[in-house]
């Protein structure tokens, strides 16, 4: 009996604390949507210690993230100048376990909102020659 209340205790663990199968650390194509526009990014993470660092770079510029994974939960920022303007973009999204992650865009301090999709890159997928 003790063993069985043990066991289920760790199956159901995962279920209690958030885990998630899906790791934001990698190459990644992000899809974003705001105010009806669309644009297209590669993202690069790196996460250590629950700190998120990196990079993600569009057609038009190359930007420094930075982030943090709190157990499900992950958000990762940058800042861009916009015509003079200082903004700061926020992602905000629950991991789970499919290969892809959606959530939530904000442009501050504008408080413009848009949302996002993102699935890992297949060129971190191809083999180095």
């Amino acid at each position: 009996m003790k063993k069985l209340l043990i066991l289920s205790s760790l199956l159901l663990a995962p279920a209690v604390f958030g885990a998630s199968t899906t790791n934001i650390a990698g190459q990644w194509k992000v899809h974003n949507s705001i105010a009806g526009n669309e644009s297209d990014q590669d993202c690069t993470f790196t996460v250590a210690e629950k700190k998120i660092t990196g990079s993600c770079k569009s057609d038009e510029r190359t930007v420094d993230v930075t982030g943090n994974v709190d157990g499900s939960k992950v958000t990762w920022k940058y800042d861009v100048d916009f015509n003079g303007s200082n903004l700061t973009v926020v992602y905000t999204a629950t991991l789970g376990e499919a290969e892809k992650v959606a959530g939530e865009i904000e442009v501050q301090p504008m408080g413009i909102k848009g949302e996002f999709t993102a699935a890992p890159s297949k060129e971190a997928a191809k083999p180095a020659k």
